[in-house]
């Protein structure tokens, strides 16, 4: 189950647009926080509500450190990564649920 297995993701305010990593133990509650502008912060501030690309994980541990590696990417090879798996941009939170 997705919603109950760590996991690292990419939200995007638009195709291109303003990107925002994170992680979750709970992947659709967090995703659905932001949809509705119920997470304080930067997400909110820039609109930020596609998910674009996510990656599950084993642990909390192994979550962590991906985030930490993925925040420290240039851009580039951010939207590289999304666009190997999501070419398109689709906002991947409807085939979770």
């Amino acid at each position: 189950m997705l919603d109950k297995n760590p996991a690292v993701y990419i939200m995007a305010s638009n195709l291109n647009g303003t990107l925002y990593i994170g992680m979750t133990s709970d992947l659709v509650k967090r995703v659905w926080e932001h949809k509705n502008d119920l997470v304080d912060g930067f997400a909110k501030r820039y609109c930020v509500h596609h998910l674009v690309w996510y990656e599950v994980h084993e642990n909390m541990q192994s979550a962590i450190e991906r985030e930490k590696n993925l925040k420290e990417w240039k851009r580039a090879r951010k939207l590289e990564l999304i666009e190997a798996v999501n070419p398109d941009w689709q906002d991947l939170y409807n085939t979770m649920i």
